[in-house]
């Protein structure tokens, strides 16, 4: 695993001569019907069981195996790792090589191996052992007889690769289940890697497996979203409910069509009760593939999100607000709104009374001064700007202008600093300010619609917080691009964010916006860009070049710093050479801990043979300060 060349090389030599050989010898052992099948076991726990490691995942910290400095867990050299590090990392290895030759293994070794994937994973955790498999590489044996090859893989790559091909060579055997209580066991894996690892597992699985199976496992995924699905988790990203619809949604996209119908049944059906409809909605909101539906079933959730959507349009009032105290108020908004794109499809009743229902919700926002209440307008006022955004037609109905002036007067007007339920809906609030490039604006003071719209763009170009002013930028360059507007220098205000130079931000200047605005759209268009043209190829090169100088600057600091530690050690060693005793004195102390230790062996054989308390106190001392004399005299020996 290190990045010297002869290491790297006695590396390859090892894995070219022995894993091969190694792991037929292991094999053959632990396919031996000589061997009982307890000893076998017991040998997998030899290899795959540590018991210091487990000491520290429990708690314990004692072990001199930690690393503590960024410097040892990054570093190439082997001479820098840990004794312990290195055995970690070497039982990870070897765990690796037997997944991947696991195809010849005996039944019941195949079920003991799979019993040690959960050991895998709690070796993961630790920093030492994560770190490397994130940032080493090794050698991996490609081919057979003469057309063999040494390959260098990431670590990461090469367990990956491992643990899928033991996925498929368990698939049709009995160790199949404790594999498959293995993935459902660690779904919700605290460690970022582990989790990732599970993941790619049953992607994996998903896109290759029995569409039997693969129905069987996701029945079980199901129950247990059903288990936590609450209408008060649905809106909190971090709940249980939350990460099960999110590790669903993304598994579903590996899977086939047949297999997201079934799951989109299991969870809506025909069922109509509040907890179906709580499930759809965060299966929604964490990007279930609505677009890998098969045509019927698409048609069948289209037209079941909004029915329920204008559903809660009609029955919408202050008073249904006060009778619903529950967290999950406005789930089919919330529905709609997250799979709106996906579906792609055109509902004209919904146009109207979208509009009618934006409003509404802001005059109920101004009117009530419960802070619960206004928590739930807050959250409808967003989802519903987000779905306006996404209906580009809604932006020439003529009840447009009377949003505008209501949001207006809503986030200029009416909203104060210390207002943070409101300052949550600017991200979908940029996204309806992008689509008014579609709006026809008369561009004068007398326009009351006119100066709603600068005014709104001025509040969103003159915010401080990095992601909002991507947000606003990105709005306005949309907006600039598609709009019929002449004066667009009157939507940016004196104060933009951009506008401060990067030096004092103080000092505004109107050029500097369009300037850093022309720079911003000039990146955004290249990244979206597949063909990309000699100007943007251009800003890209002279990026490379800035990339390039800086690497340059920050290798020479190092090879500085090198020298100066190279410098430092040679004169170490030149005063260590200067302070050299001579033979004489190395010898004579020898000689000193000779007779010390003869002094001892009398010492014992005399308390043997006699009470200890005819032992002179005086003597006693006398010979306790001879050895702290010779113990100082041997350190200075060793140090000259």
């Amino acid at each position: 695993m290190s990045n010297e060349e002869h290491m790297k090389t006695a590396s390859e030599v090892i894995t070219e001569l022995l894993e091969q050989t190694s792991m037929d010898l292991l094999k053959s052992l632990l396919n031996s019907v000589e061997v009982k099948q307890e000893l076998k076991l017991r040998i997998l726990d030899w290899l795959f069981v540590d018991e210091s490691h487990s000491n520290s995942i429990n708690g314990d910290f004692s072990s001199d195996f930690r690393i503590t400095s960024m410097d040892q867990i990054f570093s190439v050299s082997c001479e820098d790792m840990t004794g312990g590090r290195t055995m970690l990392l070497g039982r990870v290895a070897l765990f690796l090589n037997f997944l991947k030759y696991s195809l010849d293994l005996d039944e019941d070794v195949k079920l003991g191996v799979t019993s040690k994937l959960g050991w895998s994973l709690d070796i993961l955790v630790d920093e030492e052992v994560y770190s490397s498999i994130l940032v080493k590489q090794i050698p991996e044996l490609y081919g057979s007889g003469k057309h063999a090859e040494i390959v260098w893989l990431p670590m990461f790559s090469s367990l990956l690769h491992a643990l899928k091909t033991f996925m498929i060579v368990v698939s049709s055997s009995v160790a199949w289940a404790e594999f498959e209580s293995f993935l459902l066991e660690n779904f919700f894996h605290p460690h970022f890697l582990c989790w990732d690892i599970l993941m790619e597992l049953w992607c994996f699985m998903v896109h290759y497996g029995e569409i039997s199976v693969v129905k069987g496992v996701f029945d079980q995924l199901c129950s247990l979203l059903k288990l936590v699905a609450s209408s008060e988790s649905v809106f909190v990203p971090a709940s249980a409910m939350r990460k099960m619809a999110g590790s669903i949604s993304r598994i579903l996209t590996y899977g086939p069509e047949s297999v997201v119908d079934h799951v989109y049944k299991s969870i809506a059906g025909d069922d109509r009760s509040q907890l179906s409809s709580v499930m759809c909605v965060a299966l929604f909101l964490e990007g279930f593939p609505l677009n890998l539906l098969s045509d019927r079933m698409k048609s069948i959730a289209s037209q079941r999100i909004f029915t329920d959507y204008l559903g809660f349009l009609d029955s919408f009032d202050d008073k249904s607000m006060r009778a619903c105290n529950s967290g999950g108020y406005g789930v089919p908004v919330f529905a709609l709104s997250a799979s709106l794109q996906s579906l792609q499809v055109s509902m004209p009743d919904i146009d109207a009374k979208t509009l009618k229902f934006l409003v509404s919700i802001i005059d109920n926002y101004r009117n009530t001064v419960d802070q619960l209440k206004k928590d739930h307008y807050c959250k409808l006022l967003s989802e519903t700007l987000g779905i306006i955004s996404n209906m580009k037609h809604l932006y020439a109905a003529a009840e447009m202008e009377e949003v505008i002036l209501g949001l207006s007067s809503l986030f200029i007007s009416w909203s104060t600093a210390s207002d943070t339920q409101l300052y949550q809906c600017k991200p979908n609030l940029a996204l309806f300010m992008a689509g008014l490039g579609h709006m026809e604006i008369t561009e004068s003071d007398k326009s009351a619609k006119c100066s709603a719209v600068w005014e709104l763009y001025h509040m969103l170009l003159k915010e401080q917080n990095w992601a909002l002013i991507h947000l606003a930028i990105t709005a306005f360059g949309y907006f600039a691009a598609r709009t019929s507007c002449d004066q667009l220098w009157r939507f940016v205000p004196q104060t933009a964010a951009l506008s401060y130079d990067l030096v004092s931000g103080t000092e505004a200047n109107e050029e500097r916006f369009m300037s850093e605005l022309k720079t911003f759209l000039e990146k955004e268009m290249a990244l979206r860009t597949i063909t990309p043209s000699s100007e943007q190829l251009g800003l890209l090169v002279r990026d490379g070049l800035l990339l390039k100088e800086v690497v340059r600057k920050i290798s020479e600091i190092d090879v500085q710093a090198m020298e100066c530690e190279s410098i430092e050690i040679e004169e170490e060693k030149q005063s260590n050479k200067k302070r050299k005793l001579p033979d004489g004195i190395s010898e004579g102390v020898e000689l000193l801990q000779s007779g010390l230790k003869v002094i001892d062996d009398g010492l014992f054989r005399w308390q043997q043979n006699h009470n200890a308390t005819e032992l002179n106190d005086k003597f006693l001392t006398h010979i306790s300060c001879l050895k702290d004399a010779i113990a100082q005299l041997v350190g200075l020996a060793g140090s000259g």
